[in-house]
Formats: C-alpha cells, structure tokens, sequence
C-alpha cells in the first residue's frame, strides 16, 4: 500500500511547483530559483513535507538527461562552424582557466584535488536557461555582446558532457585524477564513435517509417525510447546516460524531425528538470547557511567580481571591443544549472562533503539571483566605454566580419528600427547602416549592430559583408539615395534579394528597374491598413478582409495604381 503515500510526494511537489515557480516568473526572475525554493520550502530543513529526497532522485535524474537531449538537439555541425572562434576559443579558455584557478583556490582551502577539480568546473559555468531568456526576452541575441556570450554559454553546455562522464570515476574509491581523465577518455571516444556510426543509419529510417504512419502518440514514444536507450546504453558502457541522451540529441539535430521531436520532448524535459531543481533544493540545509551567511557573502562577491573581470579580460584577448567585453563579463558571471547537477551529483554519490555541497549550491542560487544586477552594472560600463562612431570602413569589417547569413538594413530610421525589432525577435542577425552620426551612437550604445556608412558605397557594403548575406532591406527616407543604395547592391550581388520601402507607386517602380525583389509603397500600404481597420469596423468578416487585401496587393497594388492614375488624370482636367 504505497501508493497513496507517493501520491501524497506528487501532490506536494506539483502544489509546491504551481504556487511559487509563477511568482518568480511575475518578479521576472528564472524558473530555475523558483524550483530551488520550492524545494528547499517542501523539504527536511524547512516545512519537512518532504522527509526524503532519494524518493524523486531517479525522476530528477531524468530530468538532467532530457536536457542535454535538447541541447545536442539545438545544435548543428554547421552551426558550430559558423561560431567556432568564439565556441572552441574563447568558450574553450573560459572554462579552463576558471576551473583552474577556483580549483586551485579549493585546493588552498584543503580540499582533495579531484573535489576541487568539480568545485572549479561547477563554478565556472554559468546559467544558460538564466542569460539566454534575459538575452531573448530584450531581443539582444543578435548583437554582438549577445552572439559571444552565446557562444560561450554554447561550450559550457557542451563541457558539461564530459565532465558529467568524469564524475562517477572520480568518485570510485581508491582513483586517480589521471587515470580516470584517461579511462574517460578513451570510453568516450569508442562509445561515442560507435553511438555516430548506428545512429545515423538507424535513426532516420527509424524515424521515417514512424512518421509515415501518422500517428503522434508512437512519435512521442520512439523520442522517448531514443533518449531513454541511448542513455541505457551508456550506462552499460559505464558513462554517463546524459552523453548518450546528447548524443542523440545531436544525431537528430541533421534529420528532417528535429522540430517536431522538440516539440514533443519539451514538457518531460520541462517538468523533470523542474523536478531535479526542487530535489536539490530539499538538501540545502538552511540553518547551516543562516550560519555561514558572512562566509557566503564574501564567496558571493568574490566570485562574481574574479568571473567578471576574467571574462572581460579573455574577451580583450580574443581582441573583442572593450564595451563588449565589459558587458559580457558582468553577464556571465553568475553560476549556473548544470553547477547544480555537477555540485548536487557529486554530494550524492558521497564524493564531496555535504556541508561543503550545500554552501556552494546557495552561493550558485544567490550568484543567479544577482544576475540582472550584474547585468545592469555591466551595462552602465559599457555605455561609458562605447567607441564613437567612426567613418572608417575598416572598423566596419573589423567588426561585422564574423557575422554570415545575415541581413543588410540600410536606413535606421522608425521603418528600419522596426525591421531590426523583428529580425530580432526572431534571431536573424543583421548589420544596419545609417548616417545620422546622432543616431549611430545611441544605437552603438544599446549594443546594437549600427554602423555608420554609405550603403551605396560599394566598399561599405562588402566591410558589411554583403557576400555572405541573405537579404537586404533598404528603408532610406530619401528617393534618390534609396535608389543608389539598391542598384549598387543589385551590382554588387545581383542574385540577393533586396526588399526596399518607397514612397509612391512610380518611386516603386524606379526601384524594381534598379533591382529590387520587392517593393512596398509606404503611402499605398498606410492606405490599405487603414482600409482594414474600417472594413473590421463595420463588421466585415476577417476572412473577406483578408481576400481583399490580398487582392489589392497582389500584382504590385495594380488596382490602386490604376485607382491612382484616374484620380490625377481628373484633377488634371479641373
């Protein structure tokens, strides 16, 4: 008769999860600090609903693997190739040379080394799911402070794996630092060249004849068995189960599925996850860090300040300007989640002490809590170190040189600004180019991708790098530059698309004889949006509307122009 009483742990996580994770979303904080308190509110130390966490361990566990299954699922050979500079440089010396040094700090404290070794490791991760969400939330992907933190964020997910690997060696009794990096090393390499070579001959066909019987509950359950046996796998071959659920992860990211298997994986991935951050929270002991608040004040201190100003220092060598620098340092400075699955694996498999654990899971939940204040510190910083905008084309290539399938706005104007918002919003890098010296430094301070130049310079347009863009969006208020703008590009690239905004019907088609894929007369397209609104208003359907828009709009607003040409030929008379 145990049900009933694991029924009562359910009922009290999910009751616990649903009345406080929302209130740290209100506050805008992370997910994440919700789960943690709602476990540390539920568990042993405080309200004791919760007497025992080793109950929820296995579900929490689960929780771990399905992350790193959607973590390979989001990337991609080629999109590593496009930031491999900053991933498997600067992201690569990051985490050395912080693991390094705080473990070289634990070891001064009289850890052992191989604690020491996850001590320096889980600290010098920070929280993705914390500064990415900040990162899209404010439409700050795209710019260049946004797209290196990124790519170290990218390496710290990617780090992990290994590290993951490593742990239960460095926890069996009697190893050696060496030889459980070597023992690692080389089951790595065998397992996972065998896990590429099946996977990518069974995993598409598997996928493919699934698909082919349309039926979306036996997609979710061969997701399900791919994550779970992969892992199994592993953990015959004695690694971790997270390698092999990442391995998986990015076997699928190349296949036709990949958004539909993310789709359906994102709510065990959700829930479980949110289950591991509660079972770590029941084992912070509040009284010992009540006790031990001086102590983790200053490690809370110094720790943001030593990742600060390490960050931003690699950052100037990587020879990244010193206003980006200074505001990804800030940014990345806090710990993160998979600190707490290094830190919280290690203490349950009785590797590292549990009052030593429990101090540096609160100093990683209060590094996280402080991160929009660092955030903000990092911006003010920033701003004062901004370069003024230059005329030099060199500092243009200099700095949109790493940017590839991108988008070209020419004109930051209210109609390019609007653009830019929406590429954003949807994480489509782009380079914009204005010459309002004003403007360009209030958008260079926001961190934004602006740089002064002539878009009908042809030498301004390849320092954007217009070879390696996808489009270009030209929204010039004047007609004359507008149409230089577009024929030195159609010269340049006459096979890129380029969408510009005109003022009238006969502007628009000057443009389209220039070379533009598209054009859309700013006047016409005010008219008709207004027509919209009035015909909604008068109880016209959505769906008549949207038929006569299309309409109008359909063979370049050929009826409006016509509209057009008899108006003036009538004035004309009078």
């Amino acid at each position: 008769m145990h049900g009933p009483a694991h029924l009562e742990e359910v009922l009290v996580f999910l009751i616990a999860a649903v009345c406080i994770v929302p209130l740290f979303r209100w506050f805008k904080s992370s997910s994440v600090l919700g789960y943690l308190a709602a476990g540390v509110l539920v568990g042993p130390h405080a309200l004791g609903l919760i007497q025992d966490a080793d109950s929820v361990l296995l579900l929490a566990d689960l929780g771990v693997i399905f992350l790193l299954f959607t973590i390979g699922l989001e990337l991609s050979i080629e999109r590593l190739k496009l930031m491999r500079r900053y991933v498997f440089g600067l992201g690569a010396l990051q985490v050395v040379v912080t693991a390094t040094l705080i473990g070289a700090v634990a070891v001064a404290l009289g850890q052992p080394v191989e604690v020491a070794l996850v001590i320096g490791s889980g600290l010098a991760l920070s929280s993705t799911a914390f500064v990415i969400q900040m990162l899209v939330e404010r439409g700050e992907m795209i710019t260049r402070y946004g797209r290196v933190s990124f790519s170290v964020l990218l390496f710290q997910d990617l780090a992990i794996v290994p590290l993951l690997a490593l742990l239960p060696l460095l926890g069996a009794p009697d190893s050696s630092l060496l030889e459980a990096v070597a023992i690692a090393a080389v089951k790595a390499v065998a397992v996972v060249a065998a896990a590429v070579l099946i996977g990518r001959r069974v995993l598409r066909p598997l996928y493919r004849i699934i698909a082919a019987a349309r039926l979306q509950e036996l997609f979710v359950a061969v997701t399900l068995l791919v994550v779970l046996g992969a892992g199994w796998l592993m953990s015959q071959a004695g690694i971790s189960m997270a390698l092999g659920a990442f391995l998986a992860g990015l076997l699928l990211a190349e296949t036709e599925y990949r958004h539909q298997v993310e789709a359906d994986i994102r709510p065990f991935k959700g829930l479980l996850l949110g289950l591991f951050f509660m079972a770590i929270g029941m084992v912070i002991d509040l009284p010992l860090v009540a006790r031990e608040a001086p102590v983790l004040v200053a490690g809370l201190l110094a720790l943001l300040l030593a990742k600060s100003l390490l960050i931003a220092g690699l950052c100037l060598l990587f020879r990244l300007p010193g206003d980006v620098a200074l505001r990804v340092g800030p940014l990345l400075s806090q710990g993160g989640e998979f600190g707490f699955v290094l830190i919280g694996g290690a203490m349950l498999i009785g590797m590292m002490e549990a009052e030593v654990g429990q101090l540096l899971l609160a100093l990683i939940a209060l590094s996280m809590a402080a991160t929009p204040a660092m955030d903000w510190f990092g911006g003010r910083l920033s701003r004062l170190a901004a370069p003024k905008p230059t005329h030099r084309v060199e500092a243009l290539q200099e700095e949109a040189g790493e940017i590839e399938e991108h988008v070209i706005i020419a004109g930051f104007g209210r109609v390019g600004q609007t653009v830019a918002r929406v590429l954003a919003a949807c994480g489509v890098p782009y380079v914009a180019l204005d010459l309002d010296h004003a403007r360009v430094a209030r958008g260079r301070a926001d961190g934004l991708p602006l740089y002064y130049g002539d878009a009908s310079r042809v030498d301004v347009l390849e320092a954007a790098g217009i070879e390696r863009a996808k489009a270009a969006v030209i929204t010039i208020d004047r007609a004359r530059e507008a149409s230089k703008a577009v024929a030195a590009l159609h010269q340049r690239m006459p096979g890129l698309p380029i969408f510009v905004r005109s003022h009238d019907m006969s502007h628009a088609h000057e443009l389209e004889r220039g070379g533009a894929a598209a054009v859309v007369p700013e006047t016409v397209e005010a008219s008709l949006q207004i027509g919209g609104i009035l015909l909604s208003a008068v109880g016209v359907s959505t769906d008549d509307i949207t038929r006569v828009m299309n309409e109008f709009r359909d063979d370049n607003y050929a009826r409006l122009e016509a509209v057009n040409e008899t108006s003036t030929a009538g004035e004309a008379k009078k």
